[in-house]
């Protein structure tokens, strides 16, 4: 696969008058535009198997068809501006939890996958984070990016019941709950509803019905084997199985989570600016993205500081030993990368006065503060 980026270029004036057009060469970050071409690949794979499986079945015609289907929607969905570090990683951002919230998730996976023996694999997210998956992780890794910039933000909705906790009244015998699926069908009692779910494929040949299901902020998917056909009675049944359980622990989720917030008293503007990731379990945090979406990435930071972060990745991804790269930028902010054991942490400190060694003792109060757990190198 092959991607063909235009540089940014800027119009100046000659000497004559005339205009001269100047290309912006170092604006293009490879790394960023090389990992974005890889995700089209992956999210090609996911939902119509790899190149190779196209050219066995239907032959160069099959593949053909299936690339200009698949890349013409695709290609409408990619914002090249809106790319940055995060997308060279492609990490998952996990929910922080509580073992009792965690177990009773676990306890509820099980029981499902007991009561409902065609699914396969389970996910299960809360507020766009990941909680739990029985996917592998280069998997569930795409399927997470296709959920958070893709299905989920087409799903959005203003919260039932105030968003909290629900009201668990009794209706007829069944607990009344606010589940719904977002792939199949819109109401799985209608007699004339269709029970078609998207197909994908995981471990490279795999294919799979994906079934999203979501009540209030909680969301799970589960996945099916795609040479079983699924009937309306299964899909009444998973509603009526899923449907009450889920409310009832997105609201136990929510209560824990806004108990921990009230603990850890009110949010302030955090003196530094991070993006953590860890290559082991692609998980992600990131203080300077207020939003990211496919079609827009609200930093917090300016352009050339974000641009500055993508070089000092480019540093460490050609050497294999563990480094630490400080840069003071031309707006006088600091810019701290550190890479250790499979770990990278990129700092950014608005202290204009500072010194290299005052810089330094900063970084190491965030790691002792945010990454009290993690071992980085000094």
């Amino acid at each position: 696969m092959v991607m063909v980026v235009r540089n940014p270029m800027i119009e100046k004036s000659n000497k004559d008058g005339k205009p001269l057009v100047e290309y912006q060469e170092e604006e293009i970050l490879d790394t960023v535009y090389n990992a974005v071409l890889q995700q089209c690949y992956s999210m090609y794979r996911l939902f119509n198997g790899s190149f190779a499986q196209a050219l066995e079945t239907g032959g160069v015609e099959l593949l053909k068809q299936r690339l200009e289907k698949f890349f013409y929607r695709y290609l409408q969905t990619l914002h090249l501006k809106s790319c940055d570090l995060l997308d060279v990683f492609g990490g998952i951002s996990f929910f922080p939890l509580d073992k009792m919230t965690y177990l009773k998730i676990q306890s509820f996976v099980n029981k499902v996958e007991e009561n409902l023996d065609l699914v396969k694999y389970t996910a299960f997210l809360y507020n766009d984070q990941l909680i739990w998956s029985g996917l592998e992780q280069d998997d569930m890794r795409i399927l997470y990016k296709y959920l958070t910039t893709s299905l989920f933000p087409r799903h959005t909705e203003p919260e039932l019941a105030g968003r909290d906790s629900p009201m668990r009244t009794e209706m007829s015998g069944n607990l009344q709950h606010y589940g719904r699926f977002l792939t199949g069908p819109s109401n799985p009692n209608d007699p004339e509803a269709k029970c078609r779910f998207p197909k994908i494929f995981v471990n490279t040949e795999e294919e799979l019905h994906l079934i999203v299901y979501k009540a209030m902020s909680a969301a799970v998917c589960f996945m099916v084997d795609a040479s079983l056909e699924l009937t309306r009675d299964f899909c009444v049944k998973l509603n009526k199985l899923v449907g009450p359980h889920l409310t009832v622990l997105a609201s136990d989720i929510c209560e824990q989570y806004n108990i921990n917030k009230r603990l850890s008293g009110p949010e302030k503007e955090p003196q530094f600016k991070y993006i953590y990731f860890n290559h082991m379990n692609l998980a992600e945090k990131s203080t300077i993205h207020m939003r990211k979406t496919a079609s827009i990435s609200l930093t917090s930071v300016h352009p050339d500081l974000m641009k500055i972060l993508g070089d000092i990745n480019s540093d460490f991804s050609r050497v294999d030993d563990d480094e630490e790269i400080i840069v003071k930028a031309m707006s006088d902010y600091w810019v701290v990368g550190k890479k250790s054991d499979q770990r990278e942490l990129y700092v950014i400190l608005n202290q204009k006065n500072a010194n290299l060694i005052e810089v330094n003792e900063e970084v190491k109060k965030l790691c002792a503060t945010q990454f009290s757990n993690i071992f980085f190198l000094d």
